[in-house]
């Protein structure tokens, strides 16, 4: 009875993650949308399973998302499958909502390499490469037709213009990374109310204003800017490129420190929450408040800066 109820509710997931695979391929606009649910079966199966069972329900999913979806289907199967699996199976451990994002982050960064790298060993086709050929060929045409029109093209524009391409092929390791916690965090956002509404019991959720990142970042960063002042890397090498992408994430990190603060502080002040959530805004679309808000992440995290409020008001 018990094998013909996990077969049963296998069976159902399935034929559930089958209608989404389907959707989200062949209707463009929905499938914007039904994209975000692809792991909530997995979520669901691998919460109440054990590792072989989940291991073999992404095998068939596999293979069903083939049949009914073409190869197109496979990437996403590979993304969304593994990454839901890790997170139901982490709830199923009572383990923390932050080791479980971290952990189902890294298989969906791993996922989209072994993609990556297999569309361009197999299929000869680098997306990237393809994607910044595309820009150049897109600029090299507004510029024709400008010229065309009698008119002059500022040679300032298209400086920045080809500065923000090589930048794009410099930062592609972190765009990557950036790819899979945005996509991790939807899913979570999209999965766990519907999670949670099947009997899933969910850990407790860290508020923003409580997350502090571990200090040995500071000292990573610190390391990093250190390392590219002595070593001085020539642009296009090895070095240049590894302390490049080092440099952004671990900035990265200071920014969502320095955003936490603001939660803290604004909370413990008695600051409606508008004002935090405004300031994130305007450290990233326009990155006006960025380097403040990474300079009071770097405060923060070195200087213990809630611990001294926290010992001020007691």
């Amino acid at each position: 009875m018990k094998n013909a109820h996990k077969l049963t509710e296998g069976a159902l997931c399935l034929a559930v993650f089958a209608i989404l695979i389907l959707m989200t391929i062949y209707i463009p606009i929905l499938g914007i949308v039904t994209n975000l649910f692809l792991a909530v079966p997995f979520i669901l199966f691998a919460a109440k399973n054990t590792r072989m069972n989940s291991f073999v329900f992404l095998i068939a999913a596999i293979i069903l998302s083939v049949l009914v979806g073409t190869i197109l289907a496979l990437p996403l199967t590979l993304s969304y499958g593994a990454s839901g699996l890790v997170i139901g199976y982490f709830i199923q451990l009572k383990k923390s909502r932050m080791s479980t994002f971290v952990t189902a982050t890294l298989v969906f960064l791993i996922a989209l390499l072994v993609q990556y790298a297999a569309s361009v060993v197999f299929f000869k086709m680098n997306l990237i490469e393809e994607f910044i050929q595309m820009m150049k060929e897109s600029l090299d045409q507004s510029v024709a037709i400008v010229e065309a029109l009698g008119q002059k093209v500022d040679g300032t524009v298209l400086d920045r213009f080809d500065a923000f391409i090589k930048m794009i092929e410099t930062l592609t390791p972190s765009l990557f990374v950036m790819t899979s916690i945005v996509a991790v965090l939807l899913i979570e956002l999209v999965s766990f109310p519907i999670v949670k509404r099947f009997g899933v019991n969910l850990q407790q959720r860290t508020s923003l204003k409580e997350l502090t990142l571990p200090k040995s970042i500071l000292w990573y960063y610190l390391v990093i800017m250190l390392a590219s002042f002595i070593l001085k890397p020539e642009e296009g090498d090895y070095w240049y490129l590894a302390l490049v992408n080092l440099s952004f994430i671990l900035q990265l990190c200071m920014v969502v420190q320095g955003i936490a603060f603001l939660f803290y502080i604004c909370d413990m002040k008695g600051i409606h929450k508008a004002v935090p959530i405004i300031a994130t805004v305007f450290t990233f679309f326009p990155p006006i408040l960025l380097p403040i808000v990474r300079i009071l992440g770097i405060i923060d995290l070195g200087f213990e800066l809630r611990k001294r409020f926290e010992s001020k008001n007691r």
